[in-house]
């Protein structure tokens, strides 16, 4: 596509963002560097993508008419969530081009939808069965063998909604009645078989409008409690797994016909890779490719949605590592008067601190992160975790 053709929404337009959370924060930062005008809707004024933007509209998801007045303000909109009902997007969507559209939305919704179009593509993903009540997990886990995993098929991230259940005692302590109904008369819960994995990972693919695709390399990430806590870049992975987490990610974007940013969470095993989730959204783990590659995820969003040329999402440095800031860190300084001791994290060389503007610190709220860059993974691993104990350090 050339810098004339009239179909890429040129700097000097106006992205709308529907959120407004620490992904649309980002992205605005990302957009107005590059010449655009960002409009938020959220739902109050002080959220985190709101502090940055152009102009906020706020009012809640089923407000017709605010979203209607923010719609006709925009030249091309965007999400940095999933959850957005879908005659939302079709609103929008009378408007302005938004992506990713309302199919892509449907999919990522409802985990039952999700994996049963990634297998029928012929994806790599764990065995799974619905389940809608007891007897069903019972017999999901005779079907898949225990222990299994049982999520809710709609909402919940970060742990939330999910049960490990190692034998069908576990299966009664869950109140099966709890999850909401499946999209399409599909199942509230989905059983999943436990892989057996040596490492989690996740790769972020980006994809235009004409169908121009380019992925990110292999991020490789650590959780605790279900939360993101590093990703490290690269990725311990052979080269061969490199080339199919990144071909993988491309056949899922062009499976759904994705415009827009998608991220691939993946489970590697000792010879294969199984698809656990997909996003169509920038990732908490794609915060590293601020400072570690040529082009950020936010950019390159950016440029999906506008049909510009995808940037070069090579590494610039030889090393990178990521650590999410939980509001724990916040909880734990004020037990000892004080706040989080930014002089000293950022006394410790090479540390870059995005804070996300969120007012009220939470145990397992995400308020920020760190990345630290370096000449290798050891010395970047111990400058980062050097950075995160002088967060809690005595500042006399």
């Amino acid at each position: 596509m050339s810098s004339a053709d009239s179909s890429a929404i040129l700097p000097g337009a106006t992205i709308g963002m529907v959120g407004g959370g620490q992904l649309g924060r980002m992205f605005a930062i990302a957009a107005a560097r590059m010449g655009y005008r960002v409009g938020v809707f959220c739902g109050s004024s002080d959220e985190p993508a709101a502090e940055v933007a152009a102009f906020t509209v706020c009012g809640p998801l089923t407000d017709h008419s605010a979203i209607e007045a923010f719609a006709k303000r925009c030249d091309v909109i965007t999400l940095e969530f999933e959850n957005i009902p879908a005659d939302t997007i079709a609103a929008c969507s009378k408007h302005a081009p938004t992506f990713p559209d309302a199919s892509v939305l449907a999919m990522a919704q409802d985990r039952w939808i999700e994996k049963t179009t990634l297998r029928e593509a012929g994806l790599p993903v764990a065995a799974f069965e619905p389940v809608s009540d007891l007897e069903s997990a019972v017999a999901a886990g005779e079907k898949l063998g225990w222990p299994i995993i049982v999520k809710t098929c709609r909402s919940g991230y970060d742990g939330k909604g999910q049960h490990r259940l190692s034998c069908p005692a576990d299966a009664e302590a869950v109140q099966w009645d709890g999850a909401e109904g499946g999209a399409n008369d599909g199942p509230p819960w989905v059983a999943e078989a436990v892989v057996s994995f040596e490492r989690e990972a996740s790769v972020i693919v980006a994809r235009t409008v004409d169908e121009r695709v380019a992925t990110f390399p292999v991020f490789e990430n650590d959780h605790r409690n279900h939360i993101l806590d590093e990703t490290i870049l690269p990725a311990n992975v052979s080269a061969e797994m490199e080339g199919r987490g990144r071909e993988i990610a491309q056949r899922v974007a062009e499976h759904l016909g994705l415009v827009g940013l998608l991220c691939v969470e993946l489970f590697v095993t000792e010879d294969e890779l199984i698809v656990n989730e997909v996003a169509p959204r920038p990732h908490n783990s794609g915060h590293v490719t601020i400072e570690a590659c040529a082009t950020s995820q936010f950019e390159q969003h950016v440029r999906a949605i506008c049909g510009l040329p995808l940037g070069d999402t090579s590494m610039v440095v030889p090393a990178a590592s990521m650590l999410n800031l939980l509001g724990d860190i916040w909880e734990e300084a004020a037990k000892q008067n004080g706040i989080p001791n930014w002089e000293a994290c950022l006394a410790t060389p090479g540390v870059a601190l995005h804070l996300y503007g969120k007012h009220a610190a939470r145990v397992g709220r995400k308020m920020g992160h760190l990345t630290v860059v370096g000449s290798d993974l050891d010395e970047v691993s111990k400058r980062l975790n050097s950075a995160r104990k002088a967060l809690l350090s005595d500042r006399t």
